[in-house]
């Protein structure tokens, strides 16, 4: 019997299980350079104990990826940082969907709007990673630079991704790792963060109520690709003083419509127009 005809780009290595496909020292090289973006510089033995390598292992992995640029060495501070190697590889991925260009001109103008910061982020595995930020001119102020990485449910922007997904794929995210506490005010507990995701997808934006910090609360909404799945999404955050429960409406649907225009921009489809076309 002839073999099954492979998808193009997939090896027939594909279809192993994983543990017989993966290349245990790439596996750790990653593992390093994503402890060296967690911070604004590390030393070696930072880096090793961080990771949970050997100094001589997490040098040889730092030295080869300093030949490509992934990483850089400070020399007056022996400390070691991302390089513009990796800069130029993780900016592909906003080049794929132009999510960063199209969404820039779109927070700018929230901002102004309604004077506090505003955010754009994707959901990768169960964290939410903000890719881009444009922040208020105010002194108090909610500040996530691009790599940032923070709890899906205790997210604006992630719940406001985990509302338009099927209850499948939100246990596959939410399954990931456990809903963890950071305020009186997180749902640590999928019964209620369900009802509560749901009542989000009802609204169009979701909301987070000093779940992640106390005195700070965010409003988001998702933007969608080509096929209706919701891929990022906008928020504007900033202190419970100025951001007030009587203003949530109002700046819920400002929302909403940014994350509309953002997806129209690169070729989406938002829920309006998904229900139109049903």
């Amino acid at each position: 019997m002839a073999e099954t005809q492979r998808k193009r780009g997939r090896p027939k290595a594909f279809y192993e299980k994983p543990e017989t496909t993966t290349i245990r020292s790439l596996d750790r090289a990653m593992h390093v350079l994503s402890v060296v973006s967690s911070s604004a510089g590390m030393t070696l033995s930072q880096i090793a104990e961080t990771s949970r390598e050997t100094a001589p292992t997490v040098y040889r992995i730092l030295s080869t990826l300093k030949l490509h640029a992934i990483v850089s060495f400070d020399e007056s501070t022996q400390t070691w940082h991302v390089g513009p190697g990796a800069f130029r590889i993780g900016s592909a991925f906003l080049r794929r969907t132009q999510l960063l260009e199209q969404g820039r001109p779109v927070m700018e103008r929230i901002m102004q709007k309604t004077g506090e910061t505003a955010n754009l982020a994707i959901i990768d595995k169960s964290e939410v990673v903000f890719v881009s930020q444009v922040e208020t001119h105010e002194p108090i102020r909610a500040f996530f630079r691009p790599g940032t990485r923070g709890p899906v449910h205790a997210s604006g922007i992630g719940k406001a991704i985990l509302a338009y997904l099927s209850p499948a794929q939100r246990q596959e995210i939410l399954g990931r790792s456990p809903l963890d506490r950071f305020t009186v005010k997180t749902l640590t507990e999928q019964i209620d963060l369900n009802a509560h995701l749901d009542a989000c997808q009802k609204n169009g934006w979701s909301i987070d109520d000093e779940e992640r910090t106390l005195g700070m609360r965010c409003i988001a909404a998702p933007i969608f690709n080509h096929d209706g799945q919701p891929i990022a999404g906008i928020s504007v955050s900033g202190p419970t003083v100025r951001m007030l429960a009587e203003d949530d409406e109002k700046i819920g649907r400002l929302i909403r419509e940014a994350a509309d225009e953002i997806t129209r921009a690169i070729g989406g489809l938002p829920p309006s127009a998904r229900q139109d076309v049903e």
